[in-house]
């Protein structure tokens, strides 16, 4: 949950607290991504985790109209060396499968004069060929089933554009992070939502953000949390609960972002809340000792 800083994004302040109160531990995994783990042995009917950041975003670098088709050759040179394996081959959920083989067909991939345009097209391609249809899918989803109904949310078209420019050669990863709109919110997001994008690795230029969900490269507006091979290595929230198996874990979500004008209380989003309980705890002594 806690924003990168890395580039042109610089997370500022970060807290993250836990009710009932316990000690959060951190740590960073392979991919630089800050982790906070914590445990409560206690017994509790409502868990509450409240994150807060204060980030400053600045334009990333303009992109060039095209690159230098050599470039291509500079990618595979790269690739061999097997530094990016993980960004250029298949993931649990940016795996090829039939139905990506027919879109693949209908969109005639292939690699185009360059990278950078060839990239552009496949985001292009998605966003033309998907529906923004919030609640269509779920966040563990294969990408057959954005593929088959051609309707799905951030992470579907995330994922469905990361298989396809994996197969070109070109590393690309998973971003996961928060999206600003002035004025509202647009076609393309919720309020209360995380946002999904994709970065693709290109010679002289690193990673690049492009976000096939509103058809355009990522820019100051595009908060990052966290990069992986798809959404399976950067879920915002995972961990294990005991308790009955008569109650029913529900979970509510609510994600707010803003300028610093807009807000004055510091709480600025709580990425994860679960509700009450709906059946008593249980004092038996084998639930006591564990």
């Amino acid at each position: 949950m806690q924003p990168r800083s890395e580039a042109s994004q610089h997370c500022l302040r970060f807290g993250l607290s836990t009710a009932p109160s316990s000690r959060v531990r951190m740590y960073q995994d392979p991919d630089g991504n800050i982790v906070h783990h914590f445990n409560i042995p206690g017994r509790h009917s409502r868990l509450t985790v409240t994150a807060e950041a204060f980030v400053e975003v600045s334009p990333p670098p303009a992109l060039p109209e095209v690159l230098h088709p050599a470039t291509w050759a500079r990618i595979d040179s790269e690739t061999a060396t097997g530094e990016f394996w993980e960004s250029v081959n298949a993931s649990p959920f940016a795996r090829r499968t039939e139905q990506l083989a027919t879109l693949a067909g209908e969109i005639g991939l292939g690699r185009g004069d360059d990278p950078l345009t060839t990239i552009q097209q496949i985001m292009s391609d998605v966003f033309r060929r998907f529906e923004y249809a919030p609640q269509s899918t779920r966040v563990d989803s294969p990408i057959d089933d954005a593929l088959s109904s051609r309707r799905g949310v951030c992470q579907d078209f995330a994922h469905i554009m990361i298989a396809l420019v994996r197969q070109l050669g070109i590393p690309c990863r998973y971003v996961s992070g928060y999206l600003f709109q002035p004025g509202g919110s647009g076609a393309g997001s919720i309020d209360g939502a995380t946002h999904a994008w994709v970065e693709t690795w290109l010679p002289d230029l690193g990673w690049v953000g492009f976000d096939p969900t509103h058809n355009s490269p990522a820019g100051e507006h595009h908060i990052r949390v966290a990069v992986g091979r798809d959404y399976a290595d950067v879920p915002p929230t995972r961990g294990v609960f005991k308790g009955l198996s008569a109650v029913r874990s529900e979970l509510a979500v609510g994600v707010s972002v803003g300028t610093t004008q807009q807000y004055s209380d510091p709480t600025l989003f709580t990425p994860w809340m679960s509700r009450e309980a709906s059946a008593p705890l249980v004092d038996a002594e084998s639930s006591q000792q564990q």
